[in-house]
């Protein structure tokens, strides 16, 4: 039986991964989460999992799990709202730099002790920096060129783990995906900020025109790639995940809105409102995933349809 690692475990994409591999394997799993503003121990209930209250940007802390026998470490803590990296780069740069690099010196002892060891490295669509409307989509050759100090701190963690694959030989896989949405997400992010303004009557922000597009990947989606990948990726190689999903955010807004409609018969376009624009705003992500499909098989099965509606609902009725 292995024991695998998951840091940031008790976030968003992290619980969800952390469901996975429990409903998918007999793994044992240790939780690493600091619990800051996002991350939440009922992310977890009904999950059997060792949880460690770990900073990983403090090396002491990060060496109290030198002892543990690991096969696999899945790194997904990490700050990553580009708002908040505007207002505080620092702190993007403690967790997703400094702490990446904390987590690959654990993995250097880990390796030692284990060959088969594995460190996964879960990252973003945004270290690519923009595209335009008639641009192809990324892909795992696309040139790093991040734009927000948030982007900027995953590419430069990125290129740590990849440093540490090609110095020290340390087994690693990479994956990039685009924006997730679904359930127990922090309700900062756009598709939950839509949702508690629809139940809450209140505007529904917008940046600027509403015209930038987003790639959009249901987080069960994604947690079931990452785990397909570790099983079955190349060791060293970066894997691409989308949603098959590109909408401009005022058409995911109007969507949301008309589920909302349907399922609660409550009408919500008219609370739309158009705020000024964010500092760098980037215009078009996209992600070409036939790398994945072709090596591992795997392609996202939940539509934006039925997506939203669960994620809606939850909502909804966890306000």
């Amino acid at each position: 039986m292995k024991t695998v690692i998951v840091t940031g475990g008790a976030g968003f994409i992290g619980s969800h991964l952390v469901k996975e591999i429990a409903n998918k394997t007999d793994w044992k799993i240790i939780v690493v989460d600091k619990l800051t503003y996002a991350g939440n121990l009922k992310n977890l209930d009904g999950v059997t999992v060792d949880f460690r209250c770990i900073d990983i940007a403090n090396q002491d802390e990060i060496n109290s799990l030198m002892n543990e026998k690991i096969d696999i470490i899945y790194h997904l803590a990490a700050e990553s709202h580009v708002d908040r990296s505007i207002e505080n780069p620092m702190e993007f740069v403690n967790t997703n730099v400094v702490g990446t690099v904390n987590l690959l010196n654990l993995s250097l002892h880990y390796h030692k002790r284990n060959e088969k060891f594995l460190f996964y490295h879960i990252s973003t669509d945004e270290v690519f920096g923009s595209l335009n409307l008639e641009d192809p989509m990324f892909n795992e050759e696309t040139p790093y060129d991040p734009r927000s100090p948030y982007s900027a701190s995953k590419a430069a963690s990125d290129h740590f783990v990849r440093a540490y694959h090609h110095t020290y030989k340390l087994p690693i896989v990479i994956s990039n995906c685009s924006n997730n949405y679904g359930t127990h997400q922090y309700p900062e992010k756009l598709i939950p900020v839509v949702i508690n303004a629809i139940n809450e009557g209140k505007p529904i922000p917008i940046y600027g025109q509403g015209s930038n597009v987003r790639d959009w990947l249901h987080v069960k989606d994604h947690a079931r790639a990452i785990l397909k990948i570790s099983q079955s990726g190349n060791i060293g190689k970066t894997y691409c995940i989308g949603g098959d999903c590109e909408m401009t955010n005022l058409q995911l807004v109007n969507k949301i809105c008309e589920i909302y409609e349907r399922i609660y018969d409550k009408s919500a376009k008219h609370l739309i409102t158009f705020v000024q624009d964010r500092k760098g705003h980037d215009m078009r992500y996209a992600i070409d995933h036939e790398l994945l499909t072709f090596h591992i098989g795997w392609n996202p099965m939940i539509s934006i349809e039925d997506g939203l509606e669960e994620t809606i609902r939850w909502y909804t009725d966890n306000r």
